[in-house]
């Protein structure tokens, strides 16, 4: 032990010190840098392929998209519509009595 410790004095100590401030940080990023997938692996936390959007490349994936998002706007759009009627005539009622 004493023959290392002779060893590491002025220079060689600077040197020794400098190797472990770089060794260190390249260890550490190296440790946890490889190997993600079965290290730190959650199941279930991404979605899977069938739950995941599908992006529409085709002119006529993209018209029957359209399509369909204009039909559902209009379903929420009619049924907002009937709730405030309902709504409205809920006041009206109370207003009566």
């Amino acid at each position: 032990m004493s023959f290392i410790l002779r060893k590491l004095q002025g220079g060689n100590l600077e040197v020794f010190k400098f190797g472990v401030y770089i060794l260190f940080p390249i260890g550490w990023m190296y440790y946890f840098g490889t190997n993600l997938d079965d290290r730190f692996h959650i199941s279930g936390f991404w979605p899977s392929e069938e739950q995941s959007h599908k992006i529409p490349l085709d002119k006529e994936e993209i018209d029957n998209e359209i399509a369909r998002m204009r039909k559902m706007d209009a379903l929420r759009r009619e049924r907002r519509k009937l709730e405030m009627e309902a709504q409205a005539q809920g006041q009206v009622q109370q207003a009566a009595e």
